[in-house]
Formats: structure tokens, sequence, C-alpha cells
């Protein structure tokens, strides 16, 4: 992660996590949280009831249909701060398209306007190297079921320690833990069995490398993609820039129904992938990950591929 133990809180799950950050910040009536409409629902919703409950503005940016350059995504963030705004909320990686966001540049924007800035990193730990000091975020979250592979029930928050006193915690803990990470942690009776196979979780990935890791998954990533961008009807909602990418990669087929071929992937394939369907664009996410052979990544393009021949003779 790149910082101290003193600040990571290990909690049950990256939604918790992130909660803790959205929620706990002060704000006042009319003080602006800026997003865009691509990060996550959860936190978005979570952001929604502080609008109703206590009068704060949430503010979604519209960004143009992925993928999004990152000169442009930070110019869309830098236009829509306000005197008003106190809180930058960011995507490392969003779910929908694995969109990642200038999360560097952003810091030095959210430093320049004095902004909270919240970066949720739940496809960026054990993905891609991070380094949460580097990034000069005030807080990150993290989900550890998704690239660690450990049980489902871990994640973790990080908080710069200057902000830890003044950050609320979800569930309350006494006042000699105001400027203590762990009062994040205090949540009652939980399952600590989760927490004990993390520890092989991490075992195993350190083992292989966080670089061998991202270069193998990187690689798996193109040899499907690199095969079917070659299909007029395949448009990649995801840069494939290797400096803007890793495993995850979002492609809308024209001509099909897409729940559909879901299904059918599925059923008669035994083939997985995301439907993702936003307001404006739909596609199917692919999530390679470490497991899987070369023989699996030929399989699926070779299905795919048959399958657009299939539609075309449809249409």
């Amino acid at each position: 992660m790149g910082c101290t133990a003193d600040e990571l809180a290990i909690t049950r799950c990256g939604s918790e996590a992130g909660q803790i950050a959205v929620m706990g910040i002060d704000l006042k009536p009319g003080d602006e949280v800026l997003t865009t409409d691509y990060d996550y629902p959860r936190f978005l919703n979570s952001l929604r009831q502080r609008e109703l409950r206590e009068g704060i503005v949430l503010r979604k940016i519209a960004l143009p249909p992925p993928p999004v350059p990152l000169d442009l995504f930070y110019q869309r963030i830098e236009e829509a701060i306000t005197p008003k705004t106190r809180v930058l909320l960011v995507c490392h990686m969003t779910h929908w398209t694995a969109q990642q966001a200038p999360i560097k540049r952003l810091a030095g924007l959210a430093r320049k306007h004095n902004l909270e800035y919240i970066v949720d990193g739940a496809h960026g730990f054990m993905h891609i190297p991070i380094n949460v000091v580097d990034y000069d975020c005030d807080y990150y979250i993290g989900s550890l079921h998704k690239w660690l592979m450990a049980p489902p029930g871990n994640g973790f928050l990080y908080v710069r320690k200057s902000k830890i006193p003044t950050l609320w915690a979800l569930t309350p803990a006494g006042e000699g833990m105001k400027n203590s990470i762990r009062k994040f942690e205090d949540v009652g009776t939980r399952t600590h069995a989760n927490r004990v196979v993390m520890a092989e979780a991490l075992t195993f990935n350190e083992g292989i490398g966080i670089e061998r890791k991202t270069a193998r998954l990187r690689y798996l990533k193109e040899r499907w993609a690199d095969r079917l961008k070659q299909n007029p009807r395949v448009t990649f909602l995801t840069s494939l820039d290797p400096a803007e990418s890793c495993a995850i990669a979002t492609i809308n087929i024209s001509g099909v129904d897409m729940p559909k071929l879901a299904t059918r992937l599925h059923d008669e394939h035994g083939i997985v992938v995301s439907h993702m369907k936003h307001a404006r664009f739909e596609g199917f996410r692919i999530v390679p990950n470490i497991h899987m052979t070369i023989q699996e990544i030929d399989y699926f393009s070779d299905v795919m591929e048959a399958e657009m021949r299939r539609a075309a003779a449809t249409t």
C-alpha cells in the first residue's frame, strides 16, 4: 500500500470502507461533493442520502462515453469545481469499464482547492502496483475479495494520518480512540476467520509478485482484445493503452441482444461475462484472472467470433 499500519483500517468489505469515508466527513448544508456518474452506485446512493438528510449538494459530472481521455477527465473535474466544493470522489478504475482517473494529477487539484480527496480503489489493489502516499489522496478504499482473491467480507480504508481525528466512524468508538485508525475497526462481533485467510491470500500474491501478476493480467487481456478488435461489430469501451488499463476491458457488440447473448455464453459455452448497462453505454465486462490458461482465453475468442458470425447471418 505504501502507507504505515496506523493509517490502514481493515474493514468488513470495500463498501464499508467507502461508507466510512463518504459518510464520515463533516459537511454542512450547501457544501458540494463532486464526483462523476461513472462512480460506484453504492457510494452515490450514500451521498444522495446525505443530500436528502443534511442538505449537502451531490454534483455528478456526466462524462462522455468511455474510454474518456485522461486530459479530458481532468479538465471536466477542474471546470466543475466551485467555491462550495468540499469533497472530490473518483474511482481509480470504475467497475463499469475499468476507466481510470488521473488520480495523481487530481490530487494536485484537490490540494489547490483545499478539498477532501477520496479515491475508490476497489479494482486497484493487487491488480496493479499502487502507492497511496505517492497518489497524495486523503482516503483510499480497497476491496480484498477482488484482485487479492481473499474471501468475501474483507476490505480496507487508508486514511491520511492528519485526517483520522476529524473523520467520524460508522460505529462510534470511545473518545479515547478519536486519533486512532482502530476506531474504524471497532464494530462489535465480526468474523475473524475471513481475516485469518486474508494472510494466505497475501502470501500467495507476494509469491507471484505484483509486477509479474500485472504483466500476466495485461497479457491475457491483450490476447483476446487483439483478436476481437479486428471485428467491425466490436467497440471497446476501455482504453487499450497499457498505461491506462490492465486486466479488464468492456466491449459493445453491435447488432446483438447483449443480455440474451450473455445468457447463451453462460448456458451453452460456460463463459461468464458481466452485462453492464449504463445510461450512455452498454457492454460486456470481460475479466480474466491469473489462473486462466491461454487455451481458455482462445476458447473465449473463438466463441465470440462464432457468435458474431451467427449474428451477421441473421441480420
